[in-house]
């Protein structure tokens, strides 16, 4: 019974470091991203339609690494329920 509840606690803190680590990374790529879109769309305002299409394309696959640590720490919650 001690050891059930011990992983439990164990995969719920699991799931918790692997959505917060896994949340970083994205952000701060996003963030980088947009920055960078916003800095060329001043420069070249001409061109902010095809710069905006890359920013939306290349966001998306940086959230796609978020999207796995949630699914990550979904599958672990589910697991320490199970048991």
């Amino acid at each position: 019974m001690n050891g059930v509840l011990i992983a439990k606690a164990a995969a719920c803190i699991g799931a918790a470091i692997a959505m917060g680590i896994g949340s970083i990374g994205p952000a701060l790529g996003q963030g980088m991203i947009a920055m960078k879109a916003c800095e060329n769309i001043g420069k070249y305002p001409e061109s902010s339609g095809q710069i905006r299409t890359a920013m939306f394309l290349s966001m998306g696959i940086v959230e796609s690494s978020a999207v796995y640590s949630l699914m990550i720490a979904g599958a672990l919650i589910y697991l320490a329920t199970t048991l």
